[in-house]
């Protein structure tokens, strides 16, 4: 899902794919979650434009209802980090 979304970004001709780095399984008092982190790479062009981290940020908050549902996954709101 997460390829996805970012192959149908902005960085899409760049993008890479993403790496599950971990997996977490926390029980809660309402609903058990699984909690998955994510590294996604994209290739830097010497000539392109600098990484506009704060539009890829509103961009893929946008498409995921401001960080809360990526597909038939619920995403914590504060989840989100996009760095260079």
């Amino acid at each position: 899902q997460l390829d996805r979304l970012l192959k149908e970004s902005s960085i899409g001709p760049v993008f890479q794919g993403c790496e599950t780095t971990d997996f977490r399984y926390k029980p809660g008092s309402v609903r058990d979650e699984t909690r998955v982190d994510a590294v996604c790479t994209y290739s830097k062009e010497p000539s392109a434009a600098p990484l506009d981290r704060v539009g890829l940020y509103h961009e893929v908050s946008n498409k995921t209802r401001g960080i809360t549902q990526l597909g038939p996954y619920s995403l914590h709101k504060d989840s989100l980090y996009v760095n260079g």
